[in-house]
């Protein structure tokens, strides 16, 4: 198997296509005998699964200030167990999503301060960022229909006016984080999506490569 220094993250509302995205990458790195791991925020620990449950039951209310802090306390504690120990032992790390989900839902969505969640997503993430992460780009619109009739947990029942700010939050971060948060049409097919996802991660490595 190839060893393989790199932290891969997949962005977008829910029905944008990262669950796709990221299965057919996996069997892409597979063919290719690169080592991964595949991971979901929040979770990925025991710990951190169980912060999850809490998170998108309905049956909790939590204000944006107690939501953020949960979704830190998990990402604190997947970082540290589990992504760490797999960069450093040189495996490509799949994330579906990570700080910049907060980013976007808590800084945008709940309006919490910017520079507050930036802070917080540092100390969350141990330092650590991506080196990539892939933002399929979808309307509210398109969102809601591939969403039609499935059974919404609390963040995904959040309403229209909150998922156009997140919307807005990764428009931001496309525009101003260019060579790291990279901007996919998630309308096109998963076909022409996963080839354009399969060569961008190829040229960053060859880029590493010539360093």
């Amino acid at each position: 198997m190839n060893r393989i220094n790199m932290f891969i993250s997949f962005e977008g509302i829910d029905g944008c296509g990262k669950t796709t995205q990221i299965k057919m990458l996996e069997e892409y790195l597979s063919r290719e005998k690169i080592e991964f791991i595949s991971l979901r925020e929040p979770g990925g620990t025991e710990f951190s699964e169980l912060i999850r449950e809490i998170l998108l039951s309905k049956k909790n209310k939590l204000n944006g200030i107690s939501e953020l802090f949960l979704f830190e306390a998990a990402r604190s504690d997947l970082t540290e167990k589990v992504i760490v120990p797999a960069l450093e032992a040189g495996k490509v790390v799949l994330c579906d999503r990570f700080y910049d989900s907060t980013f976007a839902y808590q800084g945008f969505g709940r309006k919490i301060d910017l520079e507050a969640i930036k802070n917080c997503n540092f100390l969350a993430a141990h330092g650590y960022t991506t080196s990539v992460t892939f933002y399929l780009s979808i309307s509210r619109s398109l969102s809601s229909e591939r969403t039609s009739g499935k059974e919404l947990d609390r963040m995904e029942s959040s309403g229209n006016e909150f998922f156009e700010r997140v919307i807005e939050g990764f428009e931001f971060l496309s525009e101003t984080e260019p060579d790291r948060f990279i901007k996919l049409d998630g309308g096109e097919s998963k076909e022409q999506i996963h080839q354009r996802i399969v060569d961008i991660i190829n040229s960053k490595l060859n880029h590493d490569k010539v360093k």
